[in-house]
């Protein structure tokens, strides 16, 4: 039989190859979200099959698609230093199980791979520092953009990830000045262990300050950052009190900052822009044109006051524990009013949750994109 030739690397169909190597198994709608026109995505999808590098695994209504071995073999040969981690040994991506339990954890890494993807963040491992490899010099690596690292590359750092049972954590993004330990919810209600959590921000604290970046990350506190289907689901996870059980989600106080973004276009665009300290100082800068300085000794937490001495917030980053912090202050001090800045797409759930003493001011998302966003795309 003849063997088919590997895409170029460049190409669209490599992409695809790519995401499905790292991911192990990638949701099948998952693909409409990557660049082009569905109809050739839709054909790029069945030559890819027709040419025996991808199947589709149906099972407990979940759909993946899954590399063959032709394909991890063509792959490995092709660039062992991106694919060998994933497509090697027994790694879960590589040594793939039918349970729902564990195929549902890497559909929500690879959701969570393909906005980091579509968000220029580097998801590689040919393209970022390896930071979690146990024989690093201490403080020899250092972040200039953007970079992603799944929760099962965070493993291989040693046995305490292993140890931390219970952690929903996907993965940690850094950014040159920023430290987030990444969730995703997928739409539904998620598990959430207070200790496990504790135990994974301690961890990264100390691997990211203290032993392996020092000079770049000392000091710098963890974020949380967490990803769900809709904007809609903010709301829930605004109103959870962590079910009959108190194992569901809750918004605690494992994190100071806590954002969180839909896994679409839009998430997509925020994420660019929250890890481009430069571009969030300019849109800071323009919004606080009409106001007078930050309060810092305020009652209520604020990026700047009005004429009235009431105070605003800058939550285009849909901040959980900001908004949740804000929308308290505002709702116990008689008299008080707020202004809340979001994106436009972000309006409706804000202005649900939010007290009525909060008015949602707007950032049109269209004219954002003209004036910040890579080609206005």
């Amino acid at each position: 039989m003849k063997q088919h030739k590997l895409p170029g690397r460049q190409s669209q169909a490599y992409t695809i190859l790519s995401l499905i190597a790292v991911s192990g198994e990638l949701p099948v709608g998952q693909i409409k979200r990557l660049p082009g026109g569905d109809e050739y995505k839709i054909k790029l999808i069945k030559t890819l099959k027709q040419k025996k590098f991808i199947t589709t695994y149906y099972r407990d209504k979940l759909r993946g698609h899954r590399l063959t071995n032709t394909a991890k073999e063509m792959l490995l040969t092709d660039n062992g230093e991106r694919f060998t981690f994933s497509l090697t040994g027994n790694s879960e991506t590589n040594l793939l199980k039918s349970e729902i339990t564990r195929r549902l954890r890497l559909h929500s890494i690879a959701e969570t791979l393909v906005t980091m993807h579509n968000a220029g963040v580097a998801i590689y491992r040919d393209d970022k520092p390896d930071i979690f490899s146990p024989d690093n010099t201490k403080d020899s690596l250092s972040v200039t953009a953007p970079v992603f690292y799944n929760s099962r590359e965070m493993k291989n750092y040693g046995a305490d990830f292993d140890n931390i049972r219970g952690a929903r954590s996907v993965g940690v993004l850094l950014s040159e000045s920023k430290i987030f330990a990444a969730y995703n919810t997928r739409g539904s209600g998620m598990k959430w262990s207070y200790k496990a959590e504790i135990k994974t921000k301690t961890l990264l604290e100390g691997i990211l300050s203290i032993e392996c970046m020092p000079r770049q990350y000392f000091g710098r506190k963890i974020r949380g950052l967490m990803f769900g289907d809709s904007m809609e689901q903010l709301y829930e996870l605004f109103t959870s009190t962590g079910g009959s059980k108190k194992r569901s989600f809750t918004l605690d106080d494992t994190y100071e900052n806590f954002l969180y973004l839909p896994n679409d276009a839009n998430g997509e665009m925020v994420l660019w822009l929250i890890c481009d300290d430069e571009k969030t100082q300019e849109l800071n800068y323009m919004l606080s044109q009409d106001y007078n300085e930050r309060q810092i000794g305020m009652r209520v937490i604020n990026d700047a006051v009005d004429e009235n001495g009431d105070p605003v917030l800058f939550a285009y980053d849909c901040d959980m524990a900001r908004i949740d912090k804000f929308n308290g202050g505002v709702d116990m001090f008689n008299g008080m009013k707020g202004t809340l800045y979001c994106f436009d797409f972000q309006a409706d759930v804000l202005r649900r949750y939010c007290c009525d003493n909060i008015t949602i001011e707007t950032i049109k998302t269209d004219k954002f994109k003209k004036r910040f966003y890579p080609d206005g795309s």
